[in-house]
């Protein structure tokens, strides 16, 4: 079931399943979030917890015992319960139970919690830790947004700038999409923009650390705009679908990464994975901010 909350400058709506955002409509009738198409991806704005992408061998160690756990956790497959709406805020929780358990072996409460504030929509993610030992998890955003977002604009005119000069480095993974333990600069233009072309995701996804924490999707040609605000996140994935001229771009604000190439990872052992107490509940916030001109 979807659920829609609204303003005068914005209509968001989410499903209970992931607790996915199904649509960021501008006042305009601008539909900025990617609608799905299994051409390109069927998905449009996945919930990513207690992991980030891949698992080798969809595996993970934990308390000393083996687990399995699917491409980006539990969180994208599981039905959450609308436990609050108001006209401009919802919030969706979702509670550990038998099914998560034998992935997970914690209990826990995860909250994706969806706000306006007039052209922002601030998203949060809440965990509470309600088992006597320590949780290790991670989490993100992997929001897609339609490029282009106007008529008579191509993908090539857009542009992702960076709020403040900085030196990315790219992590690098391998061609199965597992992490290789590299890295290397990835150098913005005047050290803030990057200019889209759909051959820069020909190797899967560009994942990048030392970052400013804000992204604007953008054009010269064109007033509508995305901006993507991240900070108590460390990473950001750039993805559409590989060797496809996609009409998205994912912007995806992350906290953590994925296994390295053929070996199994141990969740106490991942130094990017959060880790939190027994009875501690842990915050993260997030934003997507629309420009209309």
């Amino acid at each position: 079931m979807n659920y829609t909350i609204g303003n005068e400058l914005l209509t968001v709506t989410a499903t209970e399943r992931g607790a996915e955002l199904q649509s960021i409509l501008g006042s305009d009738g601008t539909e900025y979030l990617w609608q799905g198409d299994t051409a390109y991806w069927g998905d449009r704005a996945p919930n990513l917890f207690p992991y980030v992408a891949r698992l080798t061998e969809g595996s993970y160690y934990l308390d000393g015992r083996r687990y399995q756990m699917d491409i980006h956790g539990l969180a994208p497959y599981l039905s959450f319960q609308l436990e609050e709406q108001t006209r401009e805020r919802m919030v969706f929780l979702l509670t550990d139970n038998g099914e998560t358990y034998r992935q997970y072996p914690r209990h826990f409460d995860f909250r994706v919690i969806y706000e306006l504030r007039k052209n922002s929509l601030e998203i949060t993610y809440q965990v509470d830790n309600r088992d006597r030992r320590t949780m290790y998890f991670g989490l993100g955003g992997h929001p897609g947004f339609r490029v282009p977002l106007a008529q008579g604009v191509g993908f090539e005119d857009y542009r992702l700038r960076f709020s403040d000069p900085c030196q990315p480095r790219r992590v690098g993974f391998t061609e199965q999409c597992f992490r290789n333990g590299e890295e290397s600069d990835f150098p913005l233009e005047d050290g803030q923009v990057l200019c889209l072309k759909h051959d820069l995701f020909d190797e899967d996804a560009i994942v990048l650390k030392h970052i400013a924490r804000q992204v604007t999707l953008e054009t010269e040609k064109d007033g509508h705009s995305v901006t993507v605000s991240f900070p108590g996140m460390d990473y950001l994935g750039l993805w559409h679908w590989p060797g496809k001229t996609a009409p998205y771009i994912c912007l995806e604000p992350w906290c953590s990464l994925p296994s390295i190439q053929d070996e199994i990872a141990e969740f106490e052992r991942q130094p990017d994975l959060i880790a939190l107490k027994p009875k501690e509940r842990y915050t993260n916030c997030w934003s997507i901010r629309i420009g209309e001109i």
